[in-house]
């Protein structure tokens, strides 16, 4: 398993720039590097000087790199459905569909690059995989996707499972999903909604531990770029993706951050050591459950009461802060409960059951 970082940050303040120079760091640290990039264009690759695709290539001692091209995803995870398709219909549906004609739907990108992202996590061949994605909102997207549909499954396999709409579509959806999350087509429905189900659990759990997923905040002391660090590291936190610290091109007043550590990068750096106060193990948990007092405390920096919103269903709490909106499962000892109030202190959200 790699570690995985990403960074954070408003357009323009050197994310990509910051990226590089990590992972150039790193690598000459002796540890196996993976840097991806796949927003679109052709900076990532005239910045690094090579032609990349997505095929992870060398590209120095101990540094590997990628551009992730979502056609050429689509298409190579197209021809691994029809496959399976094969194997799982009398009849396929697809036969004739080709992955070289599909056009990219909005969405499509963080999914794809969050399979691609999985797959070579489990290769097992690199020490850190640094990620450089589309947009900051929709990299938080992506690694709160395991959450998400882990929600959307619960509250719809029932419902699709009964229903005419769900057995129509169930011929499509049970292939593509498999061939995307890579399940077995060789077992039963049952067994296969299982490893869909345990594929989702293990994917929450990287991003909800700093030791596996953590991201960084870059800015400079221009005003916009402080306020849009400080809303995504609040976003961050909703979707319980730790943020280790604060790369900033010159000292800003510790107050905006804290109690995050904050490093001084140079203008123009072409190789980043991060301090070891920034460790992602040092990060502040984005959640913590106390059966005792029966109390859920979220770290939500930068938010205030009047931006949350909650709802309670059953064993679950949705929590709405900014633009994400995070399902959190009770355990045992708190499902059922009736969430009693909520408040905030020193940047937590405080919910309360009886």
């Amino acid at each position: 398993m790699s570690q995985i970082l990403t960074f954070l940050g408003k357009g323009g303040v050197g994310k990509t720039t910051v990226a590089i120079a990590v992972a150039r760091s790193l690598a000459s640290q002796n540890q196996r590097v993976l840097l991806v990039g796949q927003q679109a264009g052709p900076c990532f690759n005239q910045m690094l000087s090579a032609e990349l695709n997505t095929e992870p290539q060398s590209i120095a001692p101990n540094l590997s790199a990628a551009h992730l091209l979502s056609t050429t995803l689509l298409e190579n995870y197209w021809d691994r459905m029809k496959n399976l398709e094969n194997q799982y219909l009398r009849t396929p549906f697809f036969k004739e569909v080709y992955g070289q004609e599909l056009g990219i739907l909005p969405g499509m990108d963080t999914a794809l690059g969050l399979s691609w992202l999985r797959e070579r996590d489990a290769e097992g061949k690199y020490d850190v995989i640094i990620y450089d994605g589309i947009g900051d909102l929709i990299s938080l997207r992506m690694f709160g996707m395991p959450e998400i549909l882990s929600w959307y499954l619960r509250r719809f396999r029932q419902a699709l499972s009964s229903s005419a709409l769900g057995q129509t579509l169930s011929p499509f959806l049970e292939p593509m999903i498999r061939s995307v999350l890579q399940v077995s087509s060789s077992d039963d429905l049952t067994q296969q909604a299982g490893q869909v189900t345990n594929v989702l659990t293990r994917g929450q759990q990287a991003v909800n531990s700093p030791d596996r997923v953590a991201a960084y905040l870059v800015t400079t002391t221009d005003r916009y770029s402080i306020d849009t660090a400080k809303y995504l590291w609040g976003s961050a936190q909703q979707i319980g993706l730790s943020v280790a610290g604060v790369l900033t091109r010159s000292e800003i007043d510790l107050g905006e951050f804290a109690p995050l550590a904050q490093q001084v990068i140079p203008d123009h750096v072409t190789e980043l050591s991060i301090d070891d106060n920034l460790s992602p193990n040092r990060s502040i948990r984005p959640v913590t459950i106390d059966t005792s007092t029966q109390q859920v405390q979220l770290f939500l920096p930068t938010f205030d009461k009047r931006q949350v919103k909650l709802i309670q269903s059953g064993p679950e709490v949705t929590i709405e802060a900014g633009d994400q909106r995070r399902n959190l499962f009770l355990p045992p000892e708190l499902a059922g409960k009736p969430a009693t109030g909520a408040k905030f202190q020193d940047g937590y959200l405080i919910i309360s059951f009886a």
